[in-house]
């Protein structure tokens, strides 16, 4: 396993980490996600840190904390080997206080992560959205006295709008409070969004990506193919409308690349399309999720190799898609391109 600094922090990371939104299974998406149990769970966790992966992460919405308290129950009396990354800040209920970031918000909800993963100090807590009723400096500071308290290692965000994160650093560094180190980010061959803003702040504020949803919403798994509908067991039937829009052209001419590129390099799609994301610039991490052992053993084969530097462009070429304005003339117009060269 290769390990990356979490952004320009000291932490150390695997390049690939475990997300347990499979795990508990409740609810409409969380279920069609997967349902595994506290057994299933602590031999996928056993999996992971055989192969080196030790950071997992979850949130206090995956099955309404369900998921946190069966990780607690996998990791139980080997806390000192994992590193536990956890979001909040989405609704938990319906009431004034259930939402947000505020700081009775942000102590309430850190001491119910605590308790559920039966641990002391969370080492990576971020937003998983911005809250837009709260002062940034009451998020921050409350932040800061926890991570002073000795409950949270680093903080991190999710989600967030370029200037969002960028407000947000900029008030951490004038009050001298924890800036934050990571942002989880949707990204994939079919998703690059990511790339036009969030990655040159990323590049320049030291903030790593984390990257969820790494096979664009289980579409490049390998089982989608053009003229065929889609596996009776895709969970695609009940998820697709939560997960970001794609077009099916794109999506298959994407898939084409990938199976030329499996078949010259003996590996899966779902391994190509990952080690593609481990060569991009800001990516600290790429979140794997397995709702069973053959699929969790598969995507831990998307390292140790690389893909060539041909296969790289042809899967870049691919996958482009042209940004909307205001990033699109630095990506066709010279005198743009000469100010400002892109990244990737």
């Amino acid at each position: 396993m290769e390990y990356r600094n979490l952004g320009a922090s000291g932490l150390r990371v695997p390049v690939l980490s475990f997300g347990t939104g499979t795990f508990g299974g409740q609810g409409p998406l969380f279920s069609a996600w997967g349902r595994s149990g506290a057994d299933e769970a602590r031999r996928l966790v056993d999996i992971c840190l055989e192969a080196g992966v030790n950071l997992f992460d979850s949130a206090d919405v995956y099955s309404n904390g369900a998921s946190e308290e069966i990780l607690g129950a996998a990791i139980r009396g080997r806390r000192d080997k994992v590193l536990i990354s956890t979001k909040m800040s989405l609704p938990m209920g319906d009431g004034p206080l259930d939402a947000g970031s505020s700081r009775h918000r942000l102590v309430a909800s850190v001491e119910a992560a605590l308790r559920r993963l039966g641990t002391d100090y969370l080492d990576l807590l971020q937003l998983h959205a911005f809250d837009a009723f709260t002062p940034i400096e009451e998020v921050l500071s409350t932040l800061d006295t926890l991570v002073r308290a000795g409950k949270l290692r680093y903080v991190g965000v999710s989600n967030f709008a370029g200037w969002q994160l960028m407000k947000s650093l900029s008030i951490a560094d004038r009050h001298g409070w924890p800036r934050h180190v990571a942002h989880q980010v949707y990204y994939s061959l079919l998703g690059r969004d990511y790339e036009w803003e969030l990655m040159p702040l990323a590049r320049g504020q030291g903030v790593g990506a984390l990257v969820w949803s790494p096979l664009g919403w289980g579409r490049l798994t390998g089982k989608i193919r053009r003229g065929k509908p889609l596996p009776a067991n895709s969970r695609l039937h009940a998820t697709a409308q939560f997960g970001p829009p794609v077009d099916d052209e794109r999506l298959y001419a994407i898939i084409d690349v990938l199976d030329t590129i499996a078949a010259e390099t003996g590996r899966t799609v779902p391994q190509i399309a990952i080690a593609w994301l481990l060569s991009r610039p800001t990516v600290s991490s790429v979140i794997i999720g397995a709702r069973d052992e053959a699929q969790l053993l598969d995507n831990l084969g998307a390292v140790g190799w690389s893909l060539s530097a041909a296969q790289i462009a042809r899967l870049d070429e691919v996958s482009a898609v042209m940004p909307p304005y205001p990033y699109y003339p630095y990506r066709i117009q010279e005198g743009f391109t000469r100010l400002n060269p892109p990244l990737v």
